[in-house]
């Protein structure tokens, strides 16, 4: 009886089997993909890129 209890117990405590997922991989991918992409539309901006505004978003009285 005892002899039982322990081998279920020891079953019990395995660790489970992973299978390896073809759509786990495909989803890493395309993080690291657009991840990419992004940095390097950052690198192709640079630091000293600036967006006007507008000009209807403009006041009509730039001096106040």
């Amino acid at each position: 009886m005892a002899d039982s209890t322990i081998d279920r117990a020891r079953a019990l405590l395995a660790p489970p089997v992973r299978r390896a997922s073809p759509w786990a991989a495909l989803a890493a991918a395309g993080l690291a993909a657009t991840a990419a992409m992004l940095m390097a539309g950052v690198m192709v901006l640079g630091p000293g890129v600036r967006f006007d505004e507008p000009a209807a978003a403009q006041p009509p009285f730039p001096d106040g």
